[in-house]
């Protein structure tokens, strides 16, 4: 290699901003809203969210009712909404989020299969196909054979992450 090219490819590798070694790294898919991994760095600040259970969507209906809590959609995005702000509390925002863990309850309206057209209803609401962007977390989704609360379909925990030096 002249000089002058390698000098040219010394500058530009100076110039050009390389992945810091304390930035979360996360892989994906450009065609599925989960990461398949995410490398949290040592240093890093984590906030571990406990599960959380949807809001009474309908007050009238009856106790211990889905109708209560609303259907799959209706719960996974209150409870998405309610991460949202309890994370905001601690200074993070649902782009922090580097881990979720997703516990559906069968519907009885779906042959008790979970409803995960439902959850990724309201999950696309919130993430989208956006692995461009570098804020899709890791994920897993499990039906379960119920929650704490009748009526509950959705529960959903999260890990956030994010530079100590924030």
């Amino acid at each position: 290699m002249k000089l002058p090219t390698l000098l040219t490819a010394m500058l530009l590798a100076v110039a050009t901003p390389a992945a810091n070694a304390h930035d979360i790294i996360r892989h994906a898919s450009p065609n599925v809203p989960i990461a398949s991994s995410v490398l949290i760095p040592a240093g890093a600040e984590l906030l571990f969210v406990s599960g959380m259970l949807a809001d009474v969507a309908d007050p009238a209906a009856p106790a211990g009712s889905i109708e209560r809590f609303g259907d799959t959609a209706t719960q996974a995005k209150s409870v998405l909404d309610k991460l949202a702000k309890e994370l905001a509390v601690s200074g993070f925002s649902m782009a922090d989020v580097v881990k979720m863990n997703v516990y559906l309850v069968g519907d009885p309206r779906k042959g008790g299969a979970m409803d995960f057209e439902g959850l990724m209803k309201a999950y696309l609401q919130v993430f989208g196909l956006r692995a461009q962007e570098k804020t899709l977390p890791g994920r897993t989704t499990v039906q379960v054979a119920g929650l704490p609360v009748p009526g509950a379909l959705v529960e959903i925990e999260v890990v956030a992450a994010r530079h100590a030096a924030h």
